[in-house]
């Protein structure tokens, strides 16, 4: 790893996000395409895994033959303590990717990400510094939750926002509400027709609710969700939450967590119950047929917990890409192929040596092999 691109990334993400700048697309041929999961993670660390990739330039940028897509969700992470980093660090993460070219970069949102238009659209600094203080009070209080619930009904409950949505600051819905407006970030991305990148999966019921509803191909069904979310940014224009329904309800006192295809995670029904009003939880054999989805959102041992009598029995490899087969008998293992309907990209950044984390190549379909740089 070379010092000097890392140091020099690492300027250019600080100066992004005090002073961001949008690039136009430079048509550049970018033969190198990779996908990057969860990048919930310091700046260092997430630099540190695309330089042993062999992605960054001296520049402070990306090579210019790299494609890249972040699948979401860039933040929030770590411990109580490490929430002013945190806070910080992850808005340096996503202007640093959204200052690349939009075709070189493409980021498509997570739950963190919209939840700062969303659940915390109505919150100063000063109120989430407050609303934060009294829900760490209020995890082990059931009469301080419940109190906290009156006074802030936008969140489902004080974990929501002391442990889930636990590092935002106002410049972040800054920055995103700019990047919506100017369609910088996407809802799902699409390599080739058999193959889609979305945050947390799309099931048959979600494409349902789009209207036309799309066929059998990544690229159709790519394009029905994005046009579905510009449609909804430009009704929204950045004032009061963002809404998504019906594909994607944020939580709240009244109706409970968040549901739809931006929270909900694949499960083995005879593992958790899956209601289809919850939207919670979806049985991934109601995925679209013949579509490799490429996600985010749920690591490995949520994903153990989730798949039951599903997992290979072997010990779990932290930052390593798994996948899912379901047809005949549904086989969760770590590694891909191109069976897969389901590939796991979220490796946990923040809890594994950057050597580990691995990146999804889009055309192999396997593991990014990293790049020799000097």
């Amino acid at each position: 790893m070379s010092d000097k691109r890392f140091a020099a990334a690492q300027a250019r993400a600080r100066e992004d996000a005090t002073h961001f700048i949008p690039r136009a697309a430079d048509r550049v041929p970018r033969p190198y395409r990779v996908a990057i999961g969860d990048p919930q993670a310091s700046l260092a660390q997430f630099l540190r895994v695309l330089d042993l990739n062999g992605l960054l330039g001296d520049d402070g940028r990306l090579l210019p033959d790299v494609y890249l897509v972040s699948l979401g969700d860039h933040f929030d992470w770590g411990r109580p303590e490490d929430r002013a980093v945190a806070t910080a660090d992850g808005a340096c993460i996503l202007a640093w990717l959204a200052a690349h070219p939009p075709d070189q970069v493409q980021i498509v949102v997570g739950n963190h990400d919209l939840a700062r238009v969303r659940e915390l659209s109505g919150f100063s600094n000063a109120q989430y510094a407050d609303a934060q203080a009294r829900a760490d009070a209020a995890l082990d209080d059931a009469k301080a939750a419940a109190s906290f619930q009156s006074r802030y009904p936008t969140l489902a409950s004080p974990a929501v926002i002391s442990r889930d949505y636990s590092c935002f600051d106002e410049r972040q819905r800054a920055l995103m509400t700019r990047l919506l407006v100017s369609k910088r970030v996407r809802l799902a991305v699409a390599p080739s027709p058999g193959m889609l990148l979305v945050h947390a999966g799309i099931t048959n019921e979600d494409l349902e609710l789009l209207r036309p509803s799309p066929t059998n191909d990544a690229v159709e069904i790519a394009n029905a969700l994005n046009a579905f979310f510009d449609a909804r940014v430009a009704r929204w224009k950045g004032e009061g939450p963002l809404d998504l329904s019906p594909l994607d309800v944020p939580g709240s006192a009244a109706h409970g967590e968040a549901r739809g295809i931006l929270v909900h995670r694949p499960t083995n029904p005879q593992v958790g119950k899956i209601d289809p009003k919850e939207r919670r939880r979806y049985d991934p054999r109601s995925l679209p047929p013949d579509i490799m989805q490429v996600i985010g959102h749920i690591n490995d041992a949520k994903c153990r917990k989730a798949f039951g009598n599903w997992v290979e029995r072997k010990p779990a490899e932290p930052g390593v890409l798994r996948g899912l087969h379901i047809e005949l008998s549904p086989k969760y293992h770590p590694g891909c192929d191109d069976a897969d309907r389901l590939v796991f990209t979220d490796g946990s950044m923040n809890t594994v040596g950057p050597f580990e984390y691995e990146l999804f190549d889009l055309d192999t379909r396997q593991a990014a092999t990293p790049r020799k740089q000097a």
